[in-house]
């Protein structure tokens, strides 16, 4: 057997004595997917009752279909916030760019949200930010029970280019930017 054949056979049996990792296992299943790079954004709406303002921060967005437009995002059932969007009629999409860390961090866990903030209501009643790399406004089409998460399925009514700039990007459970090869 010549030397390159034992080194593919070495490597082969290796390969098949490692343990796969338990599919259950949620840290290593998170870890996986955090190898996964993202975009962040943040999603708004009004509170259930309709008085207040509410944003969460998100990385599952995703365009769906062109025509119609569609987008989805999935809310976390654990957020406090998860009852306001899975009832909201209408919500919005920010697409944020590098640099804006901050803003993403108002919108996670306990973060400041829009206390402070500037921000502006749309013709549906939704809070708005300009100053993003662009924004999705949407009305619910559909939501769909997805494990330990809701998808939420939105038709595109108005979007906006708002600027240009790098994504900030999501990834390792860390924040960073974009580098194009």
């Amino acid at each position: 057997m010549r030397e390159s054949h034992q080194i593919e056979a070495a490597v082969s049996r290796a390969e098949e004595a490692r343990p796969l990792p338990d599919p259950v296992d949620p840290r290593q299943f998170r870890d996986a997917l955090g190898r996964f790079a993202t975009g962040v954004t943040v999603i708004t709406t009004c509170e259930a009752d309709g008085a207040a303002p509410v944003g969460i921060t998100a990385n599952s967005f995703a365009s769906v279909s062109l025509d119609p437009a569609l987008v989805l995002w999935s809310a976390a059932r654990s957020s406090m916030r998860h009852r306001h969007f899975s009832v909201a009629q209408a919500f919005a999409v920010h697409v944020l760019g590098f640099g804006q860390q901050s803003l993403a961090q108002r919108f996670t866990g306990k973060g400041e949200g829009f206390s402070g903030l500037d921000h502006r209501q749309n013709a549906e009643g939704v809070p708005v930010f300009d100053d993003v790399l662009a924004r999705f406004e949407c009305r619910t089409e559909a939501t769909h029970e997805g494990g330990d998460h809701t998808i939420i399925i939105g038709r595109v009514i108005r979007f906006a280019l708002c600027r240009e700039g790098e994504p900030l990007v999501f990834a390792g459970g860390r924040y960073g930017r974009f580098e194009p090869s």
